[in-house]
């Protein structure tokens, strides 16, 4: 390996070392803040804390390894930069990416060492993590109970102690509430002293009280009963247990370990590929299910008899009943034009049972063109307004409710079923998000070196200083992008691959602009340049700056100069003249001639004073500098590039406000234009002066 290769290994190792375990600790602290409240008071010892922040740590690393690699090759790039090292390599023929080298083979490296960790060593120090997480949040806190003040951390009682005697441990003036049962039927216990301990398998609270009364209900207490008997106990000396689990239970891991966090690439995608089955199996089902009782009774076309295709209380019971009974099961259906249902005395039942007949003879048909396809072509909805005339109005109530609970039922079970294909749809993407987060890691990894190190060499600052605030503000800016793609993709509202890429697709682009900045020299912290480009974009010029020559080696004609000042006259009143009349929204985005005039006005304008530059007379250079750009815009005369122009005039609202502004700019051209005609004469007069 070459020196240059060791001694830039041996400058961003150790760097790398130290930023990746201070990224590290800050966000172990924000691990600690955000579940404080998980960890104290509840007697945990310092092993199983120390257990929890190991496995968070080994959690945190997706988190800190690209901001690590982002803050060391910045650093490391920054002190080539400032000690000039940077400076030597490049007057050695060392190329900014040459000296990259090693580095881009060490982060490869590093890449692919995070592909294998988010694959095989995050599963399951993520289920550790949660499991104990979750057992301490369950594991009771310990009692230490205050003065003067109820306490509540026991589940099912409250206790107040007014005085406690922190040598002795006796308790005085105990007041305890058992609302194990509820608070209408509270137990309540009062007592002068008392002493409070565990039992051996910390299972227990034991309550060792002296002198006082116990007020108990006999029976529960409901809401209308105005007496209710108690009991009523005095005491000089009562043992009480309650139960107060204080040991720390730990939770099975298996669990935690069945969720996506849990996985690695093989187990998500074949819970994906599992899941989606499940989601089609169901839809289909569920597809089915609609189609057989969207319309539960259907006509058949041919012969317009009626058919039930799905049994329930309104087509069949409910009607029957509405209609009277069995008395009136013999009623005919009426006669419309829509159904083509006869009104001969036949039966329901016959109908149907004739209805049915011919749809098995038609089940050859259905199975060689389609059981959907055969259905839709014989069968057609009845006409449920003649169906419910033929009820007798006394009977309608009892058909409208049955109808209205079956509606209520189908809108549950439809809801149901939408909830749990939602939730099937959840887990997906819940999966599909870990999986993609295997991959992710390693190309931030990549994107992060990249931006980072061609940015040291431009900003050319070591230290912790300003390299510091740029990787904090570049990861900020990362962390934003990355978890708003998050939750995009994790509720549905993105695709998921676009969400958990989109903040590589953002940075990714940054590092390719930083790296050619910096291989090509460029001054990207420049002020100038991003001046002169907001310039060129509001179609601002900086004043003319024209000196005196101190040596004329080729003197002006004064005839031929005063000829090109009348000629620039003559072309500035033409363009007023043009802009002065009244111009329609179409003639604005056609005319290409005004647009033209303009440049070739401008150009001849540029091109007299730089003529006039060779005067002798000072008077004449100094007033060169007071000539105006003039140049053509495209919110003056908006016509090219043409696709454009094009789009913006059938786009009326956004081409319409462009034709407002456009206005504006031209009255402040005709001022300009003005200015160059008053500068023009002017600088006649002292021709002339200078020619007589």
């Amino acid at each position: 390996m070459k020196r240059l290769y060791i001694f830039i290994l041996k400058s961003f190792l150790p760097l790398f070392a130290m930023t990746f375990f201070i990224v590290l600790f800050i966000v172990l602290m924000q691990f600690l803040w955000k579940h404080i409240d998980d960890l104290v008071g509840k007697g945990l010892p310092f092993s199983l804390i120390g257990e929890l922040f190991f496995y968070a740590g080994v959690s945190m690393v997706p988190m800190a390894l690209p901001l690590a690699i982002l803050l060391a090759s910045l650093m490391t790039y920054g002190n080539f930069g400032e000690k000039f090292e940077l400076t030597a390599m490049k007057a050695s023929g060392i190329s900014l990416v040459h000296s990259m080298r090693p580095l881009i083979v060490l982060i490869t490296l590093i890449a692919i060492g995070a592909f294998f960790f988010q694959n095989y060593a995050l599963p399951p120090a993520q289920v550790k993590m949660w499991t104990l997480l979750f057992s301490m949040r369950q594991k009771s806190p310990e009692v230490e109970i205050p003065e003067g003040v109820f306490y509540d951390q026991i589940p099912g009682y409250n206790l107040l102690v007014q005085k406690k005697n922190p040598e002795t441990g006796m308790l005085y003036d105990v007041m305890i509430y058992d609302v194990t049962r509820g608070g209408d039927n509270a137990t309540i216990l009062l007592a002068d002293s008392g002493r409070m301990a565990f039992t051996g398998d910390m299972r227990y609270l034991y309550l060792h009280l002296f002198t006082g009364e116990e007020f108990e209900n006999l029976r529960e207490q409901k809401a209308l009963d105005k007496n209710v008997p108690f009991r009523r106990e005095t005491f000089l000396d009562k043992q009480i247990l309650i139960p107060f689990d204080a040991n720390f239970n730990r939770m099975d891991e298996g669990g935690i370990r069945s969720q996506y966090v849990g996985k690695n690439i093989i187990e998500l995608q074949h819970t994906i590929d599992s899941v989606t089955n499940r989601i089609d199996s169901t839809g289909a089902i569920y597809a089915n299910d609609l189609r057989r009782n969207a319309f539960p009774l259907l006509v058949d076309r041919r012969t317009g008899k009626p058919t039930f295709v799905h049994e329930s209380p309104v087509n069949s019971s409910g009607i029957e009943e509405a209609r009277g009974g069995k008395a009136n099961k013999e009623r005919t259906l009426p006669s419309t034009k829509r159904t083509g249902i006869s009104s001969t005395n036949v039966s329901v039942k016959k109908e149907v049972a004739k209805s049915r007949s011919e749809i098995k003879e038609t089940k050859s048909a259905k199975e060689s063109k389609g059981e959907a396809e055969m259905e839709a072509e014989v069968l057609m909805p009845l006409d449920l307004d003649s169906l419910i005339n033929s009820v007798p109005f006394e009977k309608r109530d009892r058909l409208f409710e049955n109808a209205l609970s079956l509606s209520k039922r189908h809108v549950n079970e439809s809801q149901f079923k939408s909830a749990t294909v939602a939730d099937d749809k959840m887990n997906i993407r819940r999966h599909q998000i870990e999986l993609l987060k295997k991959y992710t890691l390693s190309v931030a990894c990549l994107i992060f070196f990249f931006i980072g190190a061609p940015l040291g060499a431009i900003i050319r600052k070591g230290g912790l200083g300003t390299p510091l605030v740029i990787s904090v503000l570049l990861f900020l800016f990362y962390y934003i992008i990355d978890n708003t793609g998050y939750k995009m993709a994790r509720d549905g509202r993105w695709e998921v691959w676009i969400g958990i890429w989109l903040s590589t697709f953002i940075l990714a682009p940054l590092g390719i602009y930083v790296t050619y900045k910096a291989m090509n020299d460029s001054a990207v912290f420049n002020p100038d340049s991003y001046k002169e480009l907001i310039r060129k974009i509001r179609g601002v010029r900086l004043p003319r700056s024209i000196g005196r020559k101190e040596v004329v080696i080729n003197e002006i004609s004064v005839p031929v100069a005063l000829e090109r000042l009348s000629k620039v006259i003559d072309e500035c009143q033409k363009i007023i003249e043009k802009l002065q009349q009244k111009v329609g929204y179409k003639e604005f985005w056609n005319d290409k001639g005004l647009s033209k005039e303009i440049e070739s006005t401008g150009e001849y304008l540029d091109s007299t004073v730089e003529y006039l530059t060779d005067c002798r007379d000072n008077n004449v250079v100094d007033k060169l500098s007071d000539y105006p750009w003039i140049y053509d815009t495209f919110l003056l005369t908006p016509t090219r590039p043409q696709w454009l122009a094009e789009t913006l005039k059938w786009f009326v609202p956004l081409g319409y406000i462009l034709f407002l502004i456009s206005q504006r700019k031209r009255k402040a051209f005709v001022k300009s234009l003005d200015s160059t005609i008053a500068l023009s004469q002017e600088l006649k007069g002292i021709l002339s002066d200078d020619l007589g």
